[in-house]
């Protein structure tokens, strides 16, 4: 049977579309037109949009995956029970926020933490600018993350043109993924800068069969031609994930969790013990900097309590993994008669 390569761009659940990779006339990576509706070994569900995959036609527009590429980076959000990936092979997050409704501060800490963790760069959207009666809180919550060196953009995306057009060389070439809630302004943003956005919206729609549930899909979307392709050669790519509340880490080691925090590096190995938690051990190198303003206090608590999630993890999947166990051990043994 026909084998080629192809890009995972569309996911909901375990179903996938993809679109085969071509070369234009200059030998340029491209995305084929079809959509290829994608099946996996046992259904299970192992792909992120944004995945390189080897197929295998099984009709005229079926195939089967053969294996995936290795990946750059994977970003995927987990509790103790379960994750739930959201993308792969990114070059940069865009963080949605708005003025109104009001975002989740804990939502964006987390998103620079996973951005850190995975080496993806981060740049934050405060959409809805023209909303001013907001704009001053939305910025004290932002400010401790520009002061890091974190980009920070605002922009209207219905009212002022010109904010967008002035980011086009901030995505050019460059495959960018949306996390935000929902009612931030994801879909505006993107169907500015991808004018065909909303008819293929539509049609994956129709080939995933999502219905009402659509919004809950993962889409891959190329920039416009008319953009031209960045310095890697690429035209770039906006990622739409879902909207969503929780951005959980719980996959994160306590170590990985203090290399992601960008303020914390030049103090890790200061403190007093080294395996010191920052609650209330003496001689804190990261307290003794929250005191002097140059940690924001919002940080060390949020770091708490991703520490507090990992551990939690931990022991419940220690539990589950000795529970089985145990149920092993019994249904292996003879039963009495």
């Amino acid at each position: 049977m026909d084998q080629f390569h192809a890009l995972l761009t569309a996911s909901y659940g375990r179903h996938y579309l993809a679109q085969r990779i071509t070369k234009d006339s200059l030998g340029n990576p491209m995305l084929g037109q079809e959509l290829i509706q994608v099946s996996t070994p046992a259904k299970q569900h192992i792909g992120a949009v944004g995945d390189q995959l080897l197929l295998e036609s099984t009709s005229a527009d079926q195939a089967r995956i053969i294996q995936i590429e290795p990946r750059e980076n994977l970003l995927y959000r987990s509790d103790a029970f379960k994750s739930k990936l959201i993308a792969s092979n990114v070059d940069q997050i865009l963080v949605v926020l708005a003025t109104q409704p009001a975002f989740s501060p804990d939502l964006l800490g987390r998103a620079v933490v996973a951005a850190e963790a995975n080496q993806i760069d981060l740049h934050i959207l405060l959409n809805k600018s023209d909303l001013k009666e907001n704009l001053a809180h939305a910025r004290k919550i932002i400010e401790p993350y520009a002061r890091m060196g974190y980009p920070v953009s605002e922009v209207s995306a219905k009212f002022d043109p010109e904010s967008i057009e002035a980011l086009r060389p901030v995505i050019q070439g460059k495959v960018s993924v949306f996390v935000g809630q929902s009612g931030m302004g994801k879909s505006s943003l993107l169907n500015a800068w991808v004018p065909n956005a909303a008819a293929l919206t539509q049609e994956y729609s129709v080939r995933l069969d999502t219905g009402k549930h659509t919004t809950t899909a993962c889409r891959y979307f190329e920039l416009p031609e008319a953009w031209g392709r960045g310095a890697n050669g690429k035209l770039g790519a906006l990622i739409d994930s879902p909207g969503f509340q929780e951005f959980g880490l719980a996959h994160m080691s306590v170590s990985e969790l203090q290399h992601a925090f960008r303020e914390f590096k030049d103090l890790l190995g200061k403190c007093r013990f080294h395996n010191c938690a920052h609650q209330s051990e003496p001689d804190c190198a990261v307290r003794e900097a929250v005191e002097r303003n140059e940690i924001a206090p919002e940080r060390l608590t949020l770091f708490r309590q991703l520490r507090s999630d990992s551990k939690t993890a931990d022991t419940q999947l220690q539990g589950i993994s000795q529970a089985k166990q145990r149920w092993s051990t019994l249904a292996t043994k003879p039963s009495k008669r």
